[in-house]
């Protein structure tokens, strides 16, 4: 595989490194060569725009408790755009506002070396395949969801995107999914983003690690990331995983596993890691 295929994912826009799911963020996200991920949500008024959470509390600084306890949908789009969202992250991001994801496809469309990764939160799929062909950015975008039936129905609105399915768990939950898109020979799936944990993680939702040889690296073993790895390619599907930390050292270990791509919480880190894994090759 060369340099160019690797694909990172700046995860909500550009990672830690800009407020998410902001215009800048993912200015940032491009700027890296990356492929920003975009979580989507519908205004009161049906505006599709770029929101994680379920309301505001976390990235509405001073919010009052009123507005706390309310969220996308429960606001029109005119009222989404005078909310702050960068002052949380720090000063130097103060007056950052949420952005509709007609802008982005307006960029995408300008620009056809942009890509996104749109991630499902609360949407109508319809509405937003008619936003994706009414710029034309088909074959520019990524639909991921953890739920392959999701998947399956994007695919039937538009069959030119790629689609990403998102799995977490142990080997023997990954296994039975797995096996499970196997007999339908990935119907509706091009792209599998494995969540993978150092043994060593704090993170509280990384489920226990698998037993491994002592020297392995993550929960996951060595041999069943490559397995999967080489199974995913030999069925056309993009094998990407998601690295929960900061560790610059797991990069080129995925990398000799198989890894075809990354989706990141910093993608600087990545980025120039997985250009010195292939100026050593």
């Amino acid at each position: 595989m060369k340099i160019e295929d690797i694909v990172v994912q700046s995860h909500r826009g550009a990672g830690v490194l800009a407020e998410e799911g902001t215009m800048e963020a993912f200015d940032l996200g491009w700027k890296l060569a990356t492929w920003p991920e975009a979580d989507l949500r519908a205004t009161k008024d049906g505006v599709i725009v770029t929101f994680h959470d379920n309301n505001f509390a976390r990235v509405v600084k001073e919010a009052s408790e009123e507005l706390k306890t309310k969220g996308v949908e429960d606001v029109t789009s005119a009222e989404l755009a005078q909310l702050d969202v960068g002052s949380w992250k720090g000063e130097a991001f103060k007056g950052r506002r949420v952005l509709p994801m007609e802008k982005v496809f307006e960029l995408m469309r300008a620009d056809r070396r942009k890509h996104i990764y749109m991630d499902v939160k609360k949407i109508e799929f319809a509405h937003l395949a008619a936003e994706v062909r009414k710029h034309g950015v088909e074959k520019q975008i990524v639909l991921a969801s953890p739920k392959v039936e999701q998947l399956r129905e994007w695919k039937a609105l538009v069959p030119e995107s790629d689609t990403l399915l998102w799995m977490h768990g142990n080997e023997a939950k990954l296994s039975e999914e797995l096996s499970a898109l196997r007999e339908t020979k990935f119907a509706g799936v091009t792209q599998i983003q494995i969540h993978v944990y150092p043994k060593d993680t704090k993170e509280k939702w990384a489920p226990p690690a698998d037993p491994s040889p002592p020297n392995n690296l993550f929960g996951l073993s060595d041999t069943f990331l490559r397995k999967t790895g080489d199974e995913l390619r030999a069925h056309g599907v993009l094998y990407q995983v998601f690295p929960w930390t900061e560790r610059a050292d797991v990069i080129p270990v995925l990398l000799d596993l198989g890894v075809m791509s990354f989706a990141t919480d910093h993608p600087d880190t990545v980025m120039r890691e997985v250009k010195a894994y292939y100026e050593r090759k």
